[in-house]
């Protein structure tokens, strides 16, 4: 099993309270409340962060696209992952992933992930995003109806422009140039792709016939996810997919401490805070368009499980209002020592056949040297003890050179240990 360190670039210092009855933090986001000298010094706390992971053991950094919010401040995820790039060695730079919409011409992404593959010495992970309906249509002015069509046109020519030997002529709808011929080339080729998703038939169908990494990036956990997750596998069963776990990539807020008390009072303001800083307004969140027919009338078909969840837990955990105890028993977050987390996880990997945990180790208004201590215990005492879920299977979705690496540095699971998980 793999692990990736994952930033979501909350801003930590939004007044009391926030947001107040009213407010959002996406799109209409008061930016007279982020104070630029503190962005920057957050922007250089989460590359230390994202540096010390390298170095105990995690298998990727992955770093993702948002615009117009203080929820998650990365409206470039290619700046942050050249900062990584060219200071860290061994886990794989995750870009997860690039809006590809937005892009106009497109090969701009070809250029500059291929810049990243070169930096980091064969690291990257391409990842191709749609985008949510707040970047892609109201941050940016992209026709709802467009935005798929805007993916794929720019995804064909990137994949064109990393293959091609000799400039060739592009005429999309949307691209069009007489010449493309990138440089620099990528390392990999191509690099490998993941394409994350929140329950769309037409991207299932694109990552089980291009062979692609699929994640569900959500911040609801286990119950939440699992109607969803238990969903893509039956449909890719049937359409005759891969049914490789390292092919699923999900993502899960962990709370680490050496006692579950230390837990609970090192970590739940900051859990307060994470979701309360969520906040979207629902007239950005399902713009006409965005969602074809098929994956609306999906939803009551394909994903018709039943989630534990009620609408009343999830205005609750947005509001911030649940202890922290009934978040971690509701699967918003894993918290614990690294004995309970290391069996919580278990459990949640096995359940959703998830190959690929996208860690979020820091969240909300966290303090730098809490998420250090997450981020050491997680790669001292939680990982070595979960390699060997899937271990089966090959890993055709992480680049080979940070497998090795990884594997290079990463300690063992303590023999002594070993046998007191296998007891319990």
């Amino acid at each position: 099993m793999k692990f990736h360190w994952f930033a979501e670039v909350t801003y930590p210092g939004m007044p009391k309270g926030f947001p107040a009855p009213g407010q959002v933090n996406w799109i209409k986001t008061d930016t007279t409340l982020i104070d630029p000298r503190a962005t920057g010094e957050l922007y250089r706390m989460f590359i230390r962060l994202m540096q010390g992971a390298d170095k105990v053991g995690f298998d990727g950094l992955a770093v993702n696209e948002h615009h117009q919010t203080g929820f998650a401040m990365t409206p470039s995820p290619n700046l942050l992952a050249a900062s990584l790039a060219g200071t860290t060695e061994n886990a794989a730079i995750l870009v997860i992933g690039d809006s590809l919409a937005l892009y106009n011409p497109a090969h701009r992404v070809a250029e500059e992930l291929a810049y990243l593959d070169c930096l980091s010495d064969g690291r990257l992970i391409a990842g191709f995003v749609f985008g949510t309906p707040m970047d892609s249509t109201f941050a940016y002015g992209n026709p709802p109806v467009e935005v798929r069509e805007r993916f794929h046109e720019a995804r064909k020519l990137i994949l064109r422009a990393w293959a091609e030997p000799e400039p060739f002529a592009f005429n999309g709808r949307f691209n069009k140039l007489r010449y493309v011929n990138i440089v620099p080339r990528p390392i990999q080729t191509p690099p490998p792709v993941w394409v994350p998703g929140s329950g769309s038939v037409e991207t299932w169908d694109l990552v089980i016939d291009e062979a692609y990494c699929y994640g569900h990036l959500s911040f609801s956990g286990l119950q939440s996810a699992k109607p969803l997750v238990d969903a893509f596998w039956n449909y890719c069963e049937q359409r005759g997919g891969d049914m490789n776990p390292h092919r699923m990539a999900f993502t899960q807020i962990i709370c680490c401490a050496e006692t579950d008390a230390e837990a609970e009072a090192q970590y739940y303001e900051a859990v307060r805070c994470f979701h309360r800083s969520n906040a979207v307004d629902p007239n950005f969140a399902a713009p006409p368009g965005y969602s074809t027919e098929r994956s609306m009338r999906a939803q009551g078909t394909l994903m018709a499980g039943r989630s534990k969840l009620t609408p009343e837990d999830r205005l609750r955990a947005s509001r911030g209002e649940m202890s922290f105890w009934e978040y971690d028993e509701k699967g918003y977050i894993v918290a614990g020592t690294p004995a309970r987390v290391r069996q919580r996880l278990r459990e949640l990997a096995t359940d959703l056949r998830i190959g690929q945990l996208i860690a979020c180790l820091h969240m909300g208004d966290l303090s730098e040297a809490v998420a250090a201590q997450n981020t050491r215990l997680m790669g001292e005492q939680v990982i070595p003890y979960l390699r060997d879920l899937w271990a089966e299977y090959p890993d055709h979705w992480t680049p080979q050179v940070s497998q090795q690496r990884v594997a290079a540095i990463s300690p063992g699971r303590p023999e002594p240990a070993r046998a007191a998980e296998s007891a319990e």
